[in-house]
């Protein structure tokens, strides 16, 4: 039961840890893109945690994008929650598609920025999964990621490992004379006398 429990974290918290880098590559391109993120949310149902963000400086944000008179209803901070239901997210944007935006607050629409802009937000989230796990298989390729050793379990009555009097606890050192470390490299030695007879 407890193995079962610890596959079970392990389950959750990878698929938080790919959910929240997938978000922040929406959140963090569209930032840049000059869209206004109402919320991030990692994971779905009742909000378990909630931090409100500070409100986006929109007279440093018109200076940049123009002469624009700031909006008599100001934008809210990006409000960051942490939800009941670990098993996806969301990066909601502002988009007049889904709530009424002021004309003066249009240039923070996610739905009013050119195609290429909103193609890169889109985009911004597989491409996040694609960096992290360029970086986790770099850092396994130089660390290195130790094998299971190929140490026998009781073998099955009446299979070949039985009729050889292979014993649990017993340990395969070699396959056609080559050594076997790990289960993959007796997998791999199996995998060529695939279609043998053994005569």
């Amino acid at each position: 039961m407890i193995e079962f429990m610890q596959s079970v974290l392990a389950l959750i918290v990878t698929i938080s840890i790919l959910v929240t880098v997938h978000e922040f590559g929406h959140f963090y391109v569209a930032k840049k893109c000059g869209v206004h993120v109402e919320r991030f949310s990692v994971g779905f149902g009742k909000v378990l945690f909630r931090l409100q963000g500070k409100p986006p400086n929109l007279d440093e944000a018109y200076a940049t994008d123009g002469a624009r008179t700031v909006s008599n209803e100001p934008l809210a901070g990006t409000e960051y929650c942490i939800a009941m239901i670990p098993l996806g997210g969301y990066v909601k944007m502002l988009d007049e598609r889904d709530t009424f935006v002021a004309d003066d607050l249009l240039g923070f629409a996610f739905n009013r920025k050119p195609l290429w802009q909103r193609t890169l937000i889109v985009a911004a989230g597989p491409l996040a999964n694609f960096i992290l796990a360029f970086f986790v298989y770099w850092i396994l390729f130089v660390a290195g990621v130790g094998g299971v050793a190929p140490i026998l379990d009781e073998p099955l009555p009446g299979s070949a490992a039985e009729r050889a009097g292979l014993k649990a606890g017993f340990e395969i050192l070699s396959v056609d004379d080559k050594a076997t470390v790990t289960w993959s490299e007796v997998n791999l030695g199996l995998f060529d006398r695939l279609g043998d007879t053994g005569a």
